[in-house]
């Protein structure tokens, strides 16, 4: 794969790497990071929980995607989940931290001790969401294992593949508020066309500047297994489901 920093897929059913390029790379993963927030969000909380925002969900980074929960709002972790993996909700991920662990930081120390727990030994988290920061990095590879292991439970597998969400929830007041969300996966949305004989069952997206453009697929083969495949720093939109696209043809 051409204008990728990084490049791998994985035949998840025979724990086989099928394509490498650069996999063991320490690079910045942008929104790929909440793939790792969610599982240990599934791992350790429950879907009903009520989560209370602080007044840390208030993200001013331009650009950085946000569902635009205030301090106060009250989302079940279910409603957080979806927007955080549907979305790429950067408050949700804010929201989910602070529920399991009481800080960002707290978190993200979870998060790197849970990385080593999987094996993803070149990650390095300093926060939930990706946004950009020296000290936050991982691996394709790593990631694969983030992937795999996240797909051990029902409600991301769901979530995931979902295209569109909607839900109420309530602000301090009281009041509802309404989450009206679509995916941000170009296959699922029907834009992109896998090759033929792949089933894309979703995925995450991440963007960010210094990330650049970055994708994790889960797909079937006409051959019946399951396939994790990831692509990191790729130019722009169009070149990341070009490379994406190439990758999955080698699924046999």
């Amino acid at each position: 794969i051409d204008e990728a920093e990084a490049g791998g897929l994985f035949d998840a059913t025979s724990a086989e790497t099928v394509y490498a390029k650069n996999v063991h790379k320490k690079l910045n993963p942008a929104s790929l990071t909440k793939v790792m927030t969610a599982y240990i969000a599934l791992k350790y909380g429950h879907l009903e929980d009520i989560l209370t925002a602080s007044s840390n969900v208030l993200i001013t980074e331009s650009g950085a995607q946000l569902l635009g929960i205030k301090e106060g709002d009250k989302l079940t972790l279910e409603q957080a989940l979806n927007a955080l993996l549907l979305y790429s909700a950067n408050d949700a991920g804010v929201l989910i931290a602070e529920y399991l662990s009481g800080s960002v930081d707290s978190f993200a120390a979870v998060m790197n001790d849970e990385a080593v727990k999987i094996g993803a030994t070149n990650t390095h988290f300093t926060n939930p969401h990706g946004l950009t920061d020296e000290e936050h990095y991982t691996t394709a590879y790593d990631l694969y294992l983030m992937f795999n292991a996240a797909m051990q439970y029902e409600e991301f597998r769901r979530i995931i593949n979902t295209t569109e969400y909607k839900s109420t929830y309530k602000d301090r007041e009281g009041n509802p508020k309404n989450i009206e969300i679509t995916t941000t996966n170009a296959y699922l949305k029907g834009d992109i066309t896998p090759p033929e004989g792949v089933s894309v069952i979703g995925g995450k997206t991440g963007t960010t500047k210094a990330a650049k453009s970055c994708l994790i697929l889960l797909s079937n083969g006409a051959d019946g297994h399951t396939y994790i495949s990831v692509v990191l720093g790729s130019t722009d939109h169009d070149s990341l489901y070009k490379n994406m696209t190439t990758l999955l043809t080698d699924i046999h």
